[in-house]
């Protein structure tokens, strides 16, 4: 799967390098830090953006989460999950959100 990063995001990381720089190499320690593989660290944060509603993010964790092994029925597993947390409405938003980038891998 290619590097389809928003412009937005390519744009404001030449613009500052050292801070995009920072916020990579923390979010690597973050996630070797602990027992849980990429892959799950991905759908952990992929839940994480779906309860806080933020459309970027979770295309972002999808593509993160297929790029670390995790297949499509896993992405919507750790979405339907969140049904009895975050809401049936909220969980469907991110649901068709990750659909989106889903449909777009294939």
């Amino acid at each position: 799967m290619p590097n389809s990063k928003p412009t937005l995001y390519k744009e404001t990381s030449e613009k500052f390098p050292e801070v995009f720089s920072a916020v990579e190499q923390l979010g690597s320690t973050l996630r070797t830090a602990g027992p849980l593989d990429e892959k799950m660290s991905h759908l952990v944060q992929l839940a994480a953006a779906a309860a806080s509603q933020s459309e970027g993010a979770v295309h972002s964790h999808v593509r993160r989460a297929l790029q670390a092994g995790a297949n499509a029925d896993e992405i919507t597993h750790t979405l339907l999950l969140l049904m009895t947390t975050i809401g049936f409405p909220q969980a469907m938003a991110a649901l068709s959100w990750a659909n989106e980038t889903l449909n777009k891998s294939r």
